[in-house]
C-alpha cells in the first residue's frame, strides 16, 4: 500500500467511526507510547538472582550494568563504599528514581484502557440514534445497507474501542507484573546492603 492508500483508509475509519475517532485515535498513540516507554525501560531480563547480582557487582566494579535492578546495585554499592550514615535512607532516595521511571505512564496506560470502550460505546450510542431518526424519515432506506448498514456502522466504534482496549490491558498487565518484580528486587536490594553495613560495623 502506497501512502495516498493509507491516507484513503484513514479517512474511511473516520467517516464509519464518526466524531469518536479522533479521540480513539488520540487514546491509541497515547496507549501503545505508553506501553512502548514501559516496555523499553524493562525490557532487559535479569540473568542472576538480586544475591547473585549484588555478589557479582561487588566483584566486578568495572562491569557494565545490564538492567534496571544492576543500574541501582551499582548505585547502592558506590553509596555503601562512601560510608554514608543512615544507608537506609540515602538507598530510598537514590532507588525513588528507578522506581518512578518503572512506573513511568503506569496511570496513562489504565485511563485509556478504561476510557476506550466507553468512547467505542459513546459512539455505537450516537450512531443507533441517527439510525433511528433517519429510519423515522424513512431516508435510511435510500442509502446503501439500509437498517443494516446503520447499525452496522453505530457498532463500529463498539469495535474499535476494544480494539485498542484488550490489546492494551494484555501488555499493562504483564508491565505491571514484571513492575512489580522490580520494586521487589530494589527492596532487597537494599536490604541486603543495609545488613551488610550493620554486619560490618558490628566487627
Amino acid at each position: 500500500m502506497n501512502l495516498s492508500e493509507y491516507i484513503l483508509l484513514i479517512k474511511e475509519l473516520f467517516v464509519a467511526g464518526g466524531i469518536v475517532m479522533p479521540p480513539l485515535l488520540l487514546c491509541t498513540l497515547l496507549l501503545w507510547y505508553g506501553v512502548g516507554y514501559r516496555f523499553w525501560v524493562m525490557k532487559e531480563p535479569k540473568s542472576m538472582g538480586v544475591r547473585d547480582m549484588l555478589s557479582y557487582y561487588q566483584q566486578h566494579t568495572d562491569k557494565p550494568a545490564k538492567n534496571i535492578v544492576a543500574r541501582a546495585i551499582r548505585q547502592g554499592i558506590e553509596l555503601k563504599k562512601k560510608g554514608v550514615r543512615n544507608l537506609k535512607r540515602h538507598l530510598d532516595a537514590a532507588f525513588y528514581e528507578y522506581e518512578r521511571e518503572i512506573g513511568k505512564f503506569s496511570v496513562l496506560v489504565r485511563v485509556v484502557i478504561i476510557i476506550s470502550p466507553l468512547l467505542g460505546l459513546l459512539g455505537t450510542v450516537i450512531g443507533m440514534i441517527e439510525t433511528f431518526d433517519s429510519l423515522a424519515t424513512m431516508t435510511l432506506h435510500s442509502q446503501s445497507g439500509g437498517i443494516a448498514g446503520g447499525i452496522s456502522q453505530a457498532l463500529f466504534t463498539t469495535q474499535m474501542g476494544l480494539t485498542v482496549a484488550i490489546p492494551g490491558l494484555l501488555a499493562h498487565s504483564i508491565l505491571t507484573r514484571k513492575q512489580h518484580q522490580i520494586e521487589q528486587d530494589l527492596s532487597q536490594v537494599k536490604d541486603l546492603l543495609c545488613h551488610q553495613t550493620t554486619k560490618s560495623n558490628e566487627k
